[in-house]
């Protein structure tokens, strides 16, 4: 079986927050950022290398699965969808 998301964030994965600012002011993961997916492409370069591990979310897992998606076609290697923010490991 894969490595967990728990696994990757303690091995030192970028935890992205897809959703807006507003939900994400709400409430978000510890240590995430919050970079909303309809400016994502736009800001890939604030991401880091594209060879760094990256754990992204969203409220429902759409946004974050469309948004693993937008990264892998843009070139990053190790993107995982986790699902929404209740989904996230405590």
């Amino acid at each position: 079986m894969g490595t967990s998301i728990l696994e990757k964030i303690k091995a030192g994965a970028r935890v992205v927050d897809v959703r807006t600012r507003e939900e994400f002011a709400d409430g978000h993961y510890d240590g995430a950022v919050n970079v909303p997916v309809d400016v994502l492409t736009r800001r890939l370069g604030e991401l880091g290398a594209k060879t760094d591990s990256y754990v992204l979310y969203c409220a429902s897992g759409a946004r974050s699965a469309y948004a693993a998606r937008l990264l892998k076609s843009a070139g990053f290697v190790d993107v995982v969808n986790a699902g929404g923010l209740d989904d996230m490991p405590a």
